[in-house]
C-alpha cells in the first residue's frame, strides 16, 4: 500500500483506516476527525492529536462565526434591544422540579439533584411482581427487564426469584433513579 494511502485514525469504533490524505481532509472538514483525535501513518513513531500533524493543520480551518441578521422591520427598534442573560442548562425531558437523592455505588455516598421522574414507584413494584422484568422496562431499564423475561421462560419460572427480588426492592425505595437518570418519588 502505498505511504498516500495509508493515514489511520482512532474513532469511536476503534481504530479506521487506511485513508488517503484527501479522505482524511474530508473526515476533517466534516467534523469527524478534530484535533484532539489520534492519528497515525507509517512515518511517524507514534499516534498523535491530528491538531499536531503538519499535514493536516491546513484542514483545520478556522470557521468565522456568521452575523446575525438585522433585526425585522417593524419589530423591536433598537434602542429596545435587551442583552440575553444566559440560563442554567434545563433538563428537555423533565418540566419537574429537582429532588435530592443520596447515590450510593462503592461503599461511598453521594448526594445529587436529579429532576423528578414521570414513573411511580408503585406501579413499577407491582408490575414487576407480576410480570417478570415489566416492572423494569416501565422504569425505562428496557435490557434489564427484558433479561429477566427471557430468563424467566428459559428456567420454566425458576428466575422469578429475581424478579420478585427486584419488585421487593423497587417498592421498598432501594431503586431510586429510573432509566431515564430521574428520581423516583419516595
Amino acid at each position: 500500500m502505498s505511504e498516500a494511502a495509508a493515514w489511520y485514525y482512532v474513532g469511536s469504533f476503534g481504530q479506521l483506516g487506511p485513508l488517503t490524505l484527501e479522505q482524511m481532509e474530508e473526515l476533517i472538514d466534516g467534523g469527524v476527525i478534530e484535533k484532539s483525535t489520534y492519528v497515525w501513518k507509517p512515518s511517524m513513531n507514534d499516534w498523535l492529536p491530528a491538531g499536531n500533524v503538519t499535514e493536516l493543520i491546513s484542514a483545520f480551518r478556522i470557521v468565522e462565526p456568521m452575523a446575525s441578521p438585522p433585526p425585522i422591520p417593524g419589530s423591536v427598534p433598537p434602542t429596545q434591544v435587551v442583552p440575553r442573560v444566559p440560563q442554567p442548562p434545563q433538563h428537555s425531558y423533565s418540566n419537574s422540579p429537582s429532588r435530592l437523592v443520596t447515590v450510593q455505588s462503592q461503599g461511598h455516598s453521594r448526594a445529587l439533584h436529579l429532576p423528578k421522574s414521570d414513573k411511580n414507584r408503585t406501579v413499577a413494584g407491582v408490575l414487576q411482581l407480576l410480570i417478570p422484568g415489566a416492572g423494569r422496562m416501565y422504569l425505562g431499564y428496557a435490557a434489564l427487564g427484558v433479561i429477566q423475561l427471557v430468563l424467566f421462560v428459559a428456567t420454566c419460572g425458576f428466575a422469578y426469584v429475581w424478579s420478585l427480588t427486584d419488585g421487593i426492592m423497587i417498592l421498598s425505595g432501594r431503586v431510586g433513579i429510573d432509566g431515564y437518570g430521574c428520581a423516583l418519588e419516595e
